[in-house]
Parts: C-alpha cells; sequence; structure tokens
C-alpha cells in the first residue's frame, strides 16, 4: 500500500476517534456547588468542564497517554476522581461531587485506554457500545466503596 493511502488510512482514524465520546458524566450541583461540571472521556483523551459565575467556563483537557494514574477518592455519598497528568505543573486535576457508581465507570473507561495506548492498540474500528464493553472487561478489579 502506498505511504499516501496509510497516512489517508490514519489521518481518518485519528479525526474518528477525537470525535466520539466514550462516557460523559456530570457532577452534583447544587447544594453543594451552584454549576455542574462535566467530564467527557473520549478515544484519546480527557476533558473536564468546570462551570463558573456568569455562564463562564474553563475546559481542561489531558491526553490519555499523558495520565500517570487516577485515583476514586470516595465519601459516604460521592466520589472524587483525581486524574494525575505528567505534563502540568499542577499534575492533579480533582472533579468532585460524583456518583459513585458513575466514578467508578470513569475510572474502568480511562484505565482501559491508557493500556490500549500503551500497547498502541487501534480503537476506531470498534462501535462505542463495544469500546465501552471492552474497557470495562479490562478493569473489572472489585472497587471498595
Amino acid at each position: 500500500m502506498p505511504q499516501s493511502q496509510v497516512d489517508k488510512n490514519t489521518v481518518a482514524g485519528l479525526v474518528r476517534k477525537s470525535n466520539r465520546i466514550l462516557a460523559s458524566i456530570s457532577t452534583y450541583g447544587f447544594p453543594f456547588s451552584m454549576f455542574a461540571d462535566t467530564i467527557n472521556i473520549e478515544e484519546g483523551r480527557v476533558t473536564v468542564i468546570t462551570r463558573n459565575f456568569f455562564f463562564s467556563s474553563q475546559v481542561h483537557s489531558v491526553d490519555i497517554k499523558d495520565i500517570s494514574n487516577i485515583f476514586i477518592d470516595t465519601a459516604p455519598f460521592f466520589a472524587e476522581l483525581v486524574i494525575v497528568s505528567k505534563t502540568f505543573l499542577e499534575n492533579e486535576i480533582k472533579i468532585k461531587n460524583l456518583r459513585k457508581k458513575e466514578a467508578v465507570i470513569a475510572r474502568r473507561i480511562i484505565e482501559g485506554l491508557r493500556v490500549f495506548e500503551n500497547k498502541h492498540i487501534d480503537t476506531s474500528s470498534y462501535s462505542v457500545k463495544d469500546l465501552v464493553a471492552k474497557l470495562g472487561e479490562l478493569s473489572t478489579t472489585e472497587i471498595v466503596t
């Protein structure tokens, strides 16, 4: 296959991967905070959208390959997801007031994506449903809540 065709296939796979959200999770807002934050997990990155007063927001993206670890801190009612990045000066991103079950699912998907990234596995040919199922199978360790 000529190099130009390989490049076209590579670009098509990257575009397909960059536009697919595997999971989107929102935090509980009121009464803890007036505005809910959102975590979007895509095949190549995790995007955290923090909402503030006057309809302003801050968008923070971390490539899957740059995530060195991910933790869940649980409390009686909610959980906090902590994403540790290799590339930021303040290398922790904390997302508070998540439902415990959703925090566990997010962690499993991100951990699975990290494994796929480290093994250089192309996920663009999977449907979103099949990919999420495979990612869930990769990380089936029981989490104590």
